[in-house]
Parts: structure tokens; C-alpha cells; sequence
């Protein structure tokens, strides 16, 4: 099996949610992620915090990870799977995708040692 990363992105703009709604939506990711340890296909995961600088090729740095972009990467998930198209098959049900967000499924590339 290969691995697949799998990078949630969503809107700058939308509203922070309430404790009791924060609490919901963990509870959908935990479940989600659950489903895919289940089947053995889990490797990964982590969310990214919103503290961030980004260093630029002339050397220069910016305040926040992609302060101008309309979108903010949230987190990311590793899973294994036999192709892509089964990759993308674990999306479904993604927390990220029922708030109108995007999840970006990419290869993990094996660098030679």
C-alpha cells in the first residue's frame, strides 16, 4: 500500500465556533478518523494551529502561514491505500467537506535513503 496525505483546507472567513459546537465537531472528526483506523489504513494526523511565519526565497518573512490566501490549511491526515482513487474514497464523511471545505489528497513521495 502506498501512503496518501490528505490536507484540509477551509475558508479564512468562517465564524469560530461555539464550545458546544467545537465539541460536535470533534466528536465528527474523531469518529471520521476512527473509520479509517478501523479499516487499517490510518497512519498520521494532526491539526495546525493558527501561529505561523512564512520565509520567502529573497529571505524575507511574512506574518502567518499564508496570511493572502482566502484559504487556511487546518490540518492533515496520513492514511495507505492501494491507489488514489481509493484515497479519495476515504474522504467521504470528512468533517472538512460538510462545513464547505476542500480536501486535497496527494501521494507521499518515498525518498531514497
Amino acid at each position: 500500500m502506498k501512503e496518501f496525505m490528505m490536507i484540509f483546507r477551509n475558508d479564512k472567513s468562517m465564524p469560530k465556533p461555539s464550545p458546544e459546537q467545537m465539541q460536535g465537531m470533534i466528536k465528527q472528526w474523531q469518529d471520521w478518523i476512527g473509520g479509517i483506523a478501523s479499516q487499517g489504513k490510518f497512519v498520521a494526523t494532526n491539526a495546525l494551529g493558527f501561529e505561523g511565519k512564512t520565509v520567502n526565497a529573497d529571505a524575507t518573512i511574512t506574518d502567518g502561514p499564508y496570511a493572502e490566501l482566502k484559504e487556511i490549511v487546518g490540518g492533515y491526515i496520513i492514511v495507505k491505500s492501494d491507489s488514489l482513487d481509493d484515497a479519495m474514497k476515504l474522504t467521504n464523511g470528512c468533517p472538512t467537506l460538510l462545513l464547505g471545505g476542500k480536501v486535497e489528497v496527494r501521494d507521499v513521495m518515498v525518498l531514497p535513503k
